[in-house]
């Protein structure tokens, strides 16, 4: 079979078993909307600065995307098709099905958190492209740390606790710089003053990824 039939048949697999029981957009859903309330009602969002404003948005983003992004491999592993999955499909087809199932799920994350903070809040974006450019690429930059982690916790005995342990020294750096560059979305500050962050985001997404492609082909093996 070619290797974009492969990966499709992943990525299709993991997306049915979602629409199916819908665990991971129920819960998902089911946080952001509590923590919004908390963050509007308790913490006064509206008043507060741009930067904290943009802190909350990838802390709502980042923790309920570790709920959820996880499932793709611990999930196999619970219904013990590990390693028919393994027999049937290589290293590459699986963790870019996988990948690419995570990559759109945290995308519809932080839409739906970034456009609830703008609804909410009522809040001006200055630059628009460099809203979608930060978007698209944290997101890809966090699903690629956490699909790899996922593949390293799967065969571990207490995977819920392992993997958030993992996942955050990993993806604090990652909250940094998207913090930094999200807050010059609402403001109106020199365009050359975020470029070293964009850089730095794009330079994070790249060696993760293909740090990700790397290493990954060994730890299926294994």
């Amino acid at each position: 079979m070619p290797f974009k039939n492969q990966f499709v048949a992943v990525f299709m697999k993991d997306f049915r078993l979602e629409w199916r029981s819908r665990f991971g957009v129920s819960s998902v859903l089911a946080f952001i909307a509590s923590t919004m309330l908390i963050v509007l009602f308790s913490l006064r969002a509206d008043q507060l600065s741009a930067e904290i404003q943009s802190g909350l948005i990838w802390i709502i983003v980042l923790f309920a995307s570790l709920t959820t992004l996880s499932r793709v491999f611990v999930s196999e592993s619970e219904r013990g098709t590990l390693d028919l999955l393994r027999l049937n499909a290589p290293a590459l087809s699986v963790l870019s099905g996988k990948l690419l199932y995570n990559v759109i799920f945290t995308l519809l994350i932080a839409v739906t958190t970034m456009l609830l903070f703008l609804i909410m809040l009522g809040m001006e974006v200055v630059r628009p492209w460099l809203l979608v450019v930060v978007i698209l690429l944290g997101s890809t930059g966090l699903a690629g740390v956490t699909t790899m982690l996922a593949a390293l916790v799967s065969q571990a005995s207490r995977k819920g606790a392992v993997f958030p342990v993992l996942s955050l020294p990993l993806l604090i750096p990652l909250m940094l710089i998207l913090v930094r560059i999200t807050q010059f979305v609402f403001t109106r500050m020199p365009d050359d003053a975020y470029l070293n962050d964009l850089a730095a985001l794009i330079g994070f997404t790249g060696v993760t990824f293909t740090a990700s492609f790397m290493l990954f082909d060994n730890l299926w093996e294994d």
